[in-house]
């Protein structure tokens, strides 16, 4: 992969940490309070990347509709909890009960790019999506990553249909350009969600007290996916970290007891987490040549279940990883700022210059956004780019934007340039306040006249 322009210094390599976290929430409703899942109390450990993958969000027809039509209730859950942390929401999506989400901290979105996102059904004959896969790829500081969240076949007997329709998916997913098209194409692969593997052979009091007595490796080698890695050429790749936590499924509600049902199913490892490194450079044939440093490696610092979380029969996993890259891209293909001191209500202009490997569109905006907004198209007002210029130069061109009906108190926004061809956010301007408009400003002032003075009497 060649570098593009503004390429970073090839010594230099930049460090992000991901928060990825897998739950299925059984159609339940998001809980009060998500801050140890989101590890929002470590301090000094600011996360740069947050992947949630849900399964079975509630995906009834009536809730469905709603949810076309509006955000979902998890959805805005995590954006009301992150956004005013400087997080946006980079990429949704959903097929009925899986649901995708990605936030990056402000810093990071300029170099974020390419975002596409694909699902895959695999329930009913291949057919329905209450099973299957959501995925979303991006370049990230140039390198192609890719998150693929599943909710594969239930069921002890249905381990062979496990790995078939994960096959299926890898072979259905497939993404546009010619250099990355398919999921194993891409430099790092995330591969999470409930993948329902069971553990065989041993019995329901064995399981239990081995998990009462945490020796939870006498369980590893009858585990499904770590018998199938074993023996399938194409889960060879993928790694894991070590299950050293309890079995996430299967609990009764709202408890920390495992199913005491009629069922008392036997406690599995469904939910799971694993990632894929491609080798991105070749392998030295002199075996006392000092090997070349990989373009990107994935260290995980954690891998937990949230015992803490009970409002569906699994427990939430998460996996802390950090990304160590070599950046091809430093500078954004976009830099803009706003000309001038701004008030609301008024015309105003906005500057900008791009890089010229930038796939200028018709369709490209600029958006004004509060400082906490939440997502690309949470603008307080907009601008066609080309329907809008008023001028345009060697290094930089001009947009005139309306503040009609902006309402504010002095508060900061920034601008953010939007690119049709890409998907995302490629420049965001720094932090400025924009003022009050005169007339209320006025307004307020002869309110103030008007009113009478503390203590006094008529």
């Amino acid at each position: 992969m060649e570098p593009e322009a503004g390429a970073a210094s090839p010594a230099r390599r930049k460090r992000l940490r991901l928060h990825l976290i897998t739950w299925n929430v059984g159609t339940a409703s998001p809980p009060p309070d998500v801050t140890s899942l989101l590890q929002l109390s470590l301090q000094g450990l600011a996360v740069d990347i947050y992947v949630v993958g849900l399964q079975e969000v509630n995906s009834k027809i009536v809730n469905f509709l709603s949810d076309m039509a509006f955000d979902d209730p998890w959805s805005i859950f995590f954006e009301r909890i992150l956004s005013p942390l400087s997080y946006i929401k980079v990429s949704s999506i959903r097929m009925q009960g899986l649901l995708l989400l990605i936030f990056a901290k402000h810093a990071h979105i300029p170099f974020i790019r390419e975002i596409q996102s694909q699902f895959t059904r695999t329930g009913l004959y291949r057919y329905w999506g209450n099973k299957g896969a959501v995925s979303t790829r991006m370049s990230l500081y140039g390198h192609m990553v890719c998150f693929v969240n599943c909710h594969l076949p239930a069921h002890m007997e249905n381990a062979e249909q496990r790995l078939d329709d994960f096959e299926h998916i890898l072979e259905m997913q497939q993404f546009e350009g010619e250099t990355v098209p398919g999921v194993l194409d891409h430099d790092i692969l995330f591969w999470f969600g409930d993948l329902n593997f069971r553990i065989e052979d041993y019995g329901l009091h064995f399981i239990r007290e081995s998990i009462n007595k945490n020796r939870f490796s006498l369980l590893w080698e009858k585990d499904q996916l770590n018998m199938a890695k074993k023996k399938e050429g194409f889960l060879q790749e993928f790694r894991e970290g070590p299950l050293q936590f309890k079995p996430t499924y299967k609990f009764d509600l709202y408890s920390n007891e495992y199913d005491t049902s009629g069922k008392k199913r036997k406690p599995a490892w469904t939910d799971r987490i694993l990632w894929r490194v491609k080798s991105l450079l070749p392998r030295s044939s002199e075996a006392e040549e000092e090997p070349e440093e990989q373009p990107v490696s994935v260290s995980l610092n954690s891998y937990a279940s949230h015992m803490g979380y009970s409002i569906s029969d699994h427990k939430p996993v998460s996996g802390t990883f950090e990304l160590e890259l070599k950046p091809l891209v430093s500078i954004p293909l976009v830099t803009l700022h706003p000309v001038g001191s701004w008030s609301s209500g008024q015309d105003v202009t906005v500057s900008y210059s791009a890089l010229p490997e930038l796939p200028h569109s018709a369709w490209d905006w600029i958006g004004l956004y509060k400082v906490t907004f939440r997502h690309a198209n949470d603008y307080a007002a907009y601008a066609w780019v080309q329907d809008n210029e008023i001028s345009s130069g060697e290094d930089a061109k001009q947009v005139y934007l309306s503040t009609e009906g902006l309402t504010t108190d002095g508060e900061e926004f920034l601008l953010g340039y939007y690119s049709h061809t890409m998907q995302s956010i490629v420049g965001l301007s720094p932090h400025f306040q924009i003022q009050p408009s005169r007339m209320v400003a006025e307004k307020d002032l002869a309110w103030d006249g008007e009113a009478l003075p503390c203590g006094s009497s008529e």
